[in-house]
């Protein structure tokens, strides 16, 4: 007889010294009635062990690894030079602090990225300094399951200012160029790209949150070549953290800047300008689009290639609208 663990196990047991009548043999399951009932527990199942994962190291322990893998050469640099343990251990945390405490940074459509695989992530561009960016790359660290890296595509000025530059190349970004990007997107990185340029992040207040020209399409022909999906993503709050009013240009083509950002209170306060206002952002991966349907034929007709580029910025436009008219304040919400 089966039993549950909470039940009791009952066992017919026969007085000592007395024999069964061979005439009073009783039918399968039946107890004789002078047979005494004793019960005992039944066995439960041991408990399943579950084993529990292990703990991330506290900052100390991985401080104290990363310099013994410094000291000894012992970690790993890939061909473009991203640095993975440096960009986990120095880079990561601080910006994690403006991600969370600064910025209050709220992602969504976390899912449409690929859980693995290449992917290439669309991004409007904003804010006269490119904190739009790196605050994207914390989202797509933090938010999705893997812990994936988002390897951004950056401009020639980046890599042409010194310590800037060797930085960029050490947090994983390379030079927005269609071969560096293929060769990325084929090795099954998500990549990072902010089509607008300089025209985007620098342009007015006045303008904010109006997508700028999104060049000639050539992020569009990367995913067409290395089949990989297209994820529009709609950054909203990055506008308002410096307002741009004016833009003081003998003094940037002296500095060889593409502008010289004024702002109410840059140059104005001096350092203490440069600070950027805390406003609430959102940061909006929307639905992928793929282009693994597409023939070889296919991959170098321009009308593709400027439609797919349209597609890309109607989404993000769309997105950005949307969720402006619920917004409350750049502040909240």
């Amino acid at each position: 007889m089966t039993t549950s663990s909470a039940e009791a196990q009952v066992i017919p047991l026969r007085a000592p010294g007395r024999e069964k009548p061979a005439d009073a043999a009783s039918r399968p399951g039946e107890t004789p009635a002078d047979a005494p009932v004793v019960a005992f527990p039944a066995k439960s199942a041991a408990p399943e062990e579950v084993p529990t994962p292990a703990a991330d190291p506290d900052p100390v322990s991985r401080l104290l690894g990363f310099l013994r893998h410094r000291l000894t050469g012992d970690y790993d640099v890939d061909e473009f030079g991203f640095d993975r343990e440096l960009t986990e251990t120095l880079v990561l945390p601080p910006l994690r602090v403006l991600y969370e405490k600064y910025f209050r940074v709220t992602a969504h459509g976390v899912a449409n990225l690929p859980a693995e695989g290449g992917g290439l992530i669309v991004c409007n561009h904003s804010g006269t300094l490119p904190l739009d960016a790196v605050m994207t790359a914390v989202a797509v660290h933090d938010e999705t399951p893997d812990r994936r890296h988002l390897r951004m595509l950056g401009a020639d000025l980046v890599f042409q200012t010194p310590l800037l530059g060797a930085l960029a190349r050490k947090t994983g970004q390379t030079l927005a160029c269609a071969a560096d990007a293929e060769r990325l997107l084929r090795s099954g990185e998500l990549v990072g790209v902010w089509p607008e340029g300089f025209k985007g992040i620098g342009k007015p207040f006045g303008s904010r949150y109006r997508l700028q020209r999104f060049g000639r399409g050539g992020f569009v022909s990367a995913a067409l070549r290395t089949r990989v999906p297209i994820i529009p993503c709609s950054i909203v709050g990055a506008e308002e953290i410096y307002p741009k009013i004016g833009d003081l240009k003998p003094l940037a083509r002296l500095l060889g800047l593409p502008y010289f950002p004024v702002t109410p209170f840059f140059p104005l306060l001096g350092p203490l300008g440069a600070i950027p206002l805390p406003t609430k952002w959102h940061i909006e991966f929307g639905e992928p689009i793929t282009t693994d349907s597409y023939s070889d034929d296919d991959l170098d007709d321009p009308m593709l290639v400027f439609s797919l580029t349209d597609q890309v910025r109607e989404s993000i436009q769309t997105a950005l609208y949307r969720r402006l008219a619920h917004r409350r304040s750049p502040f909240r919400d």
